[in-house]
């Protein structure tokens, strides 16, 4: 009895032990994942300009790549392969489309806009495509980096909550002192709007500076008595 069931189980082991075949797809899987990583860091890691994180300077594109990555591990532990992929090149090579060539009106801004989703996906493509990824999995991340179908497509907003996760945690303090407070809470207000429960859930825990808790508190006051 006691050898039957010892056939029995190694019958089994042999079953659910991955096969040469799928060892090689998922080594496959991982090493063109992580070229593609090092690929779009490589890529901001150009960045000229600098940003300081924890007393250390880095290439600002690349600091905010990280960021963006530590998110999303944070708020969707399984996020999709795409997912990964689309946040980790949010923002690739972005000082290549200045704000300053284009209208300082909302029509310029949301113009600028824009071109940089397009910009994104476009340079994400090349990049996906050199690491060896199919064209739907390259389709997908596009699509994520152009936000179609925000509030609609569960993945496109996970995005969205990242990318405001990552300006209210990282960049909100220091943009509260540039301008001036009704413009800030009017930003404020409009990233709200886009974020999903979850996002929001995870933005009041977030440990801001005084004056700018003050603000978020304010916004949200404001828009609940609207």
């Amino acid at each position: 009895m006691a050898k039957a069931r010892a056939r029995r189980r190694a019958r089994r082991d042999v079953f659910m032990r991955p096969s040469l075949e799928e060892k090689t797809r998922m080594a496959t899987s991982q090493s063109r994942f992580e070229a593609a990583i090092a690929a779009m860091d490589a890529a901001n890691a150009e960045d000229s300009n600098v940003a300081v994180s924890e007393g250390q300077e880095h290439p600002k594109e690349l600091l905010y790549a990280q960021q963006m990555t530590r998110w999303l591990e944070r708020l969707v532990p399984d996020a999709s392969e795409a997912l990964k992929l689309a946040a980790r090149s949010q923002h690739i090579r972005r000082w290549e489309i200045a704000r300053g060539d284009y209208p300082k009106d909302r029509i310029g801004y949301l113009k600028w806009r824009k071109d940089l989703q397009h910009f994104h996906a476009e340079l994400a493509g090349k990049i996906l495509a050199e690491a060896g990824y199919d064209d739907d999995t390259i389709a997908r991340v596009q699509s994520l980096l152009r936000k179609e179908r925000l509030k609609l497509d569960p993945e496109v907003q996970a995005l969205e909550d990242v990318i405001c996760l990552v300006f209210l945690e990282h960049y909100f303090a220091d943009f509260s002192t540039q301008h001036d407070e009704e413009k800030v809470v009017e930003i404020v207000r409009k990233t709200w709007k886009k974020m999903s429960p979850e996002g929001h859930q995870a933005a009041l825990a977030l440990k801001l500076p005084p004056e700018a808790s003050a603000l978020v508190e304010k916004a949200l006051a404001d828009q609940q008595t609207a």
